[in-house]
């Protein structure tokens, strides 16, 4: 099977003391060395891998809030909400195609019958990772 196309972040949880904060560690910087605040999803206004983060984070329903400065992620979780899963999102940030599990046909389906107006999928059987596709 061939590996997915891009470059998985590399995301390490760091604890805090405030309950139900997440704070995430990244190597690479998202906002240079400026800030960005998202206190709820419509605060996403822009299209930068900042505002993609924020958006799928919000998109979990685990998040109420969002905070990042250059290469660190801090995140309010919602009520009753945990972060499992949270660092996933962030390592998925730059995954554009994922590797189409054996015997998957184009649509979804199986590999034989499978109809030709599926999903777009990259030669090698790969395809977008949801939500994101290059333009």
């Amino acid at each position: 099977m061939p590996p997915a196309m891009g470059q998985p972040i590399t995301v390490v949880e760091r604890p805090t003391r405030t309950p139900g904060l997440a704070r995430f560690e990244l190597n690479r910087s998202l906002t240079g060395q400026g800030h960005e605040h998202y206190r709820s999803l419509d605060d996403v206004l822009d299209d930068r891998p900042v505002d993609r983060l924020a958006r799928r984070l919000f998109e979990t329903g685990a998040v109420s809030e969002v905070h990042a400065i250059g290469s660190v992620v801090t995140v309010r979780l919602a009520p009753g909400a945990s972060g499992e899963g949270l660092a996933d999102v962030i390592r998925d940030l730059y995954i554009f195609y994922r590797p189409r599990p054996e015997g998957e046909g184009a649509d979804g389906g199986s590999a034989e019958g499978a109809s030709a107006g599926g999903e777009p999928v990259a030669a090698g059987g790969v395809r977008p990772a949801e939500g994101d596709a290059p333009e």
